[in-house]
């Protein structure tokens, strides 16, 4: 046996085939690699692993004021006369809240009212700790102007809580979308 430990007995067959081997073991480990890269940068296929239930506001739009700074809010544009729809929305916001469980306290519930609005105490008693809002007047045009109007009817918004109008769900479809969304997002943020 020689001094190399049996390197220099190596045939160019086995040779060959070690090198095969080194680059057969490399395409392994690099392949799946190179393959995740090109299909996520080279082109626009996505998996399939989530999608959103709720619409994309694009682009996010900032709100003027303080009322959605420092939590998320859930927000409803609605008639300040809170007809059946109106209440069944707020309702829908109210379950989707308690469905938060303990993070409940970073998200609150805003009800912007469009027309001077109904009796305060019924909504205060059956929807506590629900924000309302008087978005009638001219100086709320601003703030009225970033909610699509296409979008208000029976449509709850997420803002982030630097103010950044999100997203939208219709509360006639599927509840717990907007519930799984919102425990997402949350999960997701540090708030701060």
């Amino acid at each position: 046996m020689s001094a190399n430990g049996g390197l220099a007995a190596r045939t160019p067959a086995q040779i060959a085939h070690a090198r095969r081997m080194v680059l057969l073991l490399a395409l392994l480990f690099f392949g799946p690699l190179l393959l995740a890269m090109a299909l996520y940068y080279g082109s626009s296929w996505r998996p399939p692993g989530h999608s959103n239930h709720g619409t994309l506001i694009q682009p996010p739009r900032m709100l003027p004021g303080q009322l959605f700074h420092g939590r998320w809010s859930l927000v409803y544009v609605g008639p300040g006369e809170c007809d059946a729809d109106c209440r069944y929305t707020l309702y829908y916001m109210h379950q989707t809240h308690l469905g938060l469980g303990r993070l409940y306290t970073r998200v609150q519930r805003v009800f912007l009212a469009t027309a001077p609005c109904c009796d305060h105490s019924t909504l205060a008693r059956e929807y506590p700790d629900l924000i309302m809002q008087n978005a009638a007047g001219v100086s709320a045009a601003a703030l009225l102007g970033n909610f699509p109007p296409a979008s208000r009817p029976a449509g709850i918004f997420i803002v982030d809580p630097h103010g950044n109008l999100m997203m939208r769900y219709d509360a006639h479809h599927a509840p717990e979308g907007l519930l799984d969304d919102l425990k997402q997002l949350l999960g997701l943020s540090s708030d701060d």
